[in-house]
């Protein structure tokens, strides 16, 4: 960074507000906080018109954006990989030297707990049901086309946003000394525009951004755990109970996010990954075992050999459009939506790591985990509705969020065994919620504070009231209409954010090649003082 550029970041530091214990950029935060509350008042005072509102605009974007949300996701995967397999992978984040600050296995737990979130217990049963009829150009005659279109929306694709964003962020916050927030992924289009209104701007929509899609997240998983109480426990299956169990979780999260990245944040995602890992090996053991793997490895087959086929499927006609903008559409603007969020916290606990490490580190063991992890679900969902004339779709259209506790019902008749399954699948969609509340406020937080490393607590403390907040107000439109409301705002803030991501991608096309070089230059450095010490060596003398 040259004298100039230091000259601007100390300018853009000392735009933020510094009193009463805050450290924040004033235009993000509060133009993002009056957003929040005008839509939290809107939903709230008018549930019935903000539903239908956020419904229409939705509906406009599905039939004129599907395209751009399909050609974003592409885009991301396939230049991911080709940055992962070129002489670029080789690039690490940091120093030339850096190590990584955490070891693989907790590297990992975080970056699978932060990027996974509650959706894979919620939709794991139902959506290979849901998927029995899909659009003629996703078909393929498999009796499996129903799990390979699940993979498609939790798979590779997912996880390539994901990749490619954190890479981003790293590599120009880490390697080239640009504060660590989302506009410093514009410098090489921008220049010193990114420390005026146009970078707050982005940091404002990327905030934004964050805060819906986790709203998403928490929305769904506070009906599931109250669906498995109420099985459990025969506590109500109400709003005022979903009420509360926000406020009591809301508060946990606050607790681990006040901790920190590496006491509260990484024991709870190492924990998350043992308790759901031991429940998904239950139901595998208890339920019906050889389908589920035979399963599992027909449906991978398909969704290899369908790979390009699927992943490029733009609908055209009205049935199929609104087939995808219930589906692909919603869940590509999901991970869109989530990227600021996942990508974020991906990079910062990446630092030392090579961009190969990332690339396919990002995509190959979640994309194998989590679609392990949905077959184990929705294998057992499918054949459980098989044996009982259609229970598990029964469950679906009376509550969906209630379809995986149904099933657990019919996978054993130990009365023991539904217990301990229900009680462990709750125990982990808590921790789910509680890991993406804390390390989303966190992100929100550095986002708010323009890069921050360690924002203060008090900020972190409000915004991770903030997120409990949008989940309550959508919560209380209640019913189907708050599921719809949620997913309507994801896709209509996944609509900028797709233009970003191909911003990013030119923004490291035409930076990581002057990067190289200097990589270069520095291994043939380390190369040479390695040969220098070999010959000055006595031994080799």
């Amino acid at each position: 960074m040259n004298k100039k550029e230091k000259e601007q970041e100390k300018k853009f530091y000392s735009r933020n507000f510094t009193k009463f214990g805050l450290d924040m950029n004033i235009f993000v935060s509060a133009v993002t906080a009056v957003l929040v509350l005008g839509f939290i008042i809107f939903t709230i005072a008018k549930p019935t018109v903000s539903a239908e509102f956020f419904s229409n605009i939705n509906i406009m974007f599905n039939e004129h954006f599907n395209w751009l949300y399909v050609f974003t996701i592409n885009a991301s995967f396939f230049f991911l990989i080709f940055i992962g397999f070129s002489k670029f992978g080789n690039i690490r984040l940091g120093e030339y030297s850096s190590k990584p600050e955490y070891g693989n296995v907790a590297w990992y737990a975080m970056m699978f707990s932060a990027g996974i979130g509650i959706g894979v217990f919620f939709y794991g049963v139902a959506e290979p049901i849901y998927h029995l009829n899909v659009p003629t150009g996703l078909q393929s005659g498999s009796i499996f086309d129903n799990f390979k279109i699940m993979y498609l929306h939790w798979g590779a694709h997912a996880w390539a946003v994901y990749g490619l964003f954190a890479i981003g962020l790293g590599y120009f916050s880490y390697n080239k000394g640009l504060p660590f927030a989302i506009r410093s992924l514009f410098y090489p289009l921008l220049k010193d525009k990114i420390y005026g209104i146009l970078g707050d701007l982005i940091d404002t929509v990327a905030t934004l951004s964050v805060l819906f899609g986790l709203a998403t997240s928490l929305g769904l998983g506070v009906q599931q755990i109250n669906s498995g109480l109420s099985y459990v426990f025969g506590i109500p299956n109400e709003t005022n109970v979903q009420v509360i169990l926000i406020i009591g979780i809301t508060f946990i999260a606050i607790l681990s996010v006040v901790s920190g990245i590496s006491k509260g944040i990484k024991w709870l995602s190492e924990a998350n990954i043992v308790v759901s890992s031991l429940l998904l090996l239950a139901i595998t053991l208890i339920g019906p075992t050889t389908y589920i793997i035979s399963t599992y490895l027909s449906s991978i087959g398909i969704y290899l050999r369908d790979f390009l086929n699927i992943g490029f499927f733009t609908a055209t006609n009205p049935e199929d459009i609104a087939w995808q903008g219930k589906w692909t559409v919603f869940y590509w603007a999901w991970w869109i939506s989530w990227a600021p969020f996942v990508g974020t916290f991906i990079a910062r606990i990446s630092k030392g790591r090579t961009i190969r490490q990332i690339a396919f580190g990002i995509i190959a063991l979640p994309t194998a985990a989590i679609t392990l992890a949905m077959t184990i679900l929705g294998a057992s969902g499918i054949y459980v509705n098989n044996l009982h004339n259609d229970v598990i779709t029964k469950a679906i259209e009376s509550n969906v969020a209630t379809s995986m506790f149904v099933m657990f019902n019919y996978l054993t008749d130990s009365g023991l065994l539904q217990g301990f399954l229900s009680i462990i699948s709750v125990i982990a969609i808590i921790i789910f919620f509680v890991t993406s509340s804390d390390s989303g406020s966190l992100v929100v937080s550095s986002l708010t504070s323009s890069g921050l490393e360690n924002p203060p607590k008090i900020q972190r403390v409000f915004w991770a009231i903030m997120e409990g907040t949008i989940a309550l107000s959508v919560l209380l439109i209640g019913g189907e209409a708050a599921l719809q409301t949620i997913e309507s705002a994801v896709v209509i803030l996944g609509l900028p954010f797709s233009i970003i991501f191909i911003m990013i991608i030119i923004s490291l096309s035409k930076e990581l090649p002057e990067s190289y070089k200097e990589y270069s230059r520095k291994k043939r450095i380390t190369l040479k003082n390695r040969l220098d010490r070999i010959r000055d060596d006595p031994k080799f003398k």
